[in-house]
């Protein structure tokens, strides 16, 4: 029998179709309305990053910031790299959706996409001026299901409304594959990829320990109220959320200014809880 590296010295790895792999990446931000009152907190929105595409295929259409992996780079730090170029901001963390490989999802050929999710700071966004972007946009974001078990996916900015709907295709290891029904002028399959995508936000941001993993390393308790309420669509009082979250996080000697508002104290994640 051949020894290993004879193997490998006789093996072609031409003789086997190849597909490309690509990242596409649903950037997510937590967006305060703007403040008529500032003894009043404002309310906050789920906005996503979308990418008008200038090319074919799918040109003119809105779809995820995303790209083509680059030799001698990770699948993760090409998603990483997708997202510092397109909003000039390093998220603090991404995670996994999952891989969309449906032959006919990119009519350019074989082509197989790992999906992230992350959540990147409004005030991180802000510093960079991507509001100022033309081909590229934050939309509001709604996500729900109807009573025929259909989804409305709805991305909203200024005048322009894209709608999908999409139905459950399988749901297993805690996470939900969608078929797309109508893309809403949507690129390839993002739909299905944004969808999915939410789904997996919305059941992790039960876990507070979710929720840390893309906060900045120092945070105020209302940032981190916000993050979860906004995912979730949920509502609680402060006291509460602090006592439920007590065991997660630890008070700094830091605080920040905010407007209207005495300083606000800052946390940081409790060392025992990762």
């Amino acid at each position: 029998m051949d020894s290993e590296k004879e193997f490998l010295e006789n093996y072609n790895l031409s003789d086997y179709e190849r597909p490309s792999v690509t990242a596409d990446v649903c950037a997510f931000m937590i967006r305060s309305e703007d403040k008529t009152d500032y003894r009043r907190n404002p309310e906050s929105k789920l906005q996503l990053l979308l990418i008008k595409r200038g090319g074919h295929p799918y040109k003119d259409m809105w779809a995820l910031p995303g790209g083509f992996l680059q030799k001698d780079e990770t699948i993760e730090e090409c998603a990483l790299r997708e997202i510092k170029e397109e909003t000039n901001v390093l998220p603090v963390s991404i995670m996994p959706v999952g891989i969309f490989s449906k032959p006919e999802r990119d009519p350019r050929g074989w082509i197989i996409s790992s999906a992230y999710v992350s959540i990147i700071s409004e005030e991180a966004v802000k510093q960079v001026g991507m509001d100022d972007a033309s081909d590229a946009q934050w939309f509001s974001v709604s996500f729900d299901r109807d009573d025929e078990g259909v989804y409305h996916l709805i991305l909203t900015f200024d005048n322009t409304v894209l709608e999908a709907l999409l139905s459950e295709e399988k749901t297993s290891f805690g996470r939900t594959r969608f078929k797309i029904l109508d893309s809403g002028y949507l690129a390839f399959d993002h739909a299905a990829i944004i969808a999915a995508a939410l789904t997996a936000l919305r059941n992790e941001a039960k876990n507070y320990d979710t929720i840390l993993d893309f906060l900045p390393e120092k945070f105020t308790l209302s940032a981190f109220q916000k993050v979860q309420e906004t995912i979730m669509n949920v509502s609680v009082l402060p006291a509460n959320f602090r006592r439920m979250v007590s065991s997660y996080v630890t008070e700094t000697d830091e605080y920040v200014r905010g407007e209207g508002h005495r300083p606000a104290k800052l946390y940081k994640r409790k060392t025992n809880n990762k």
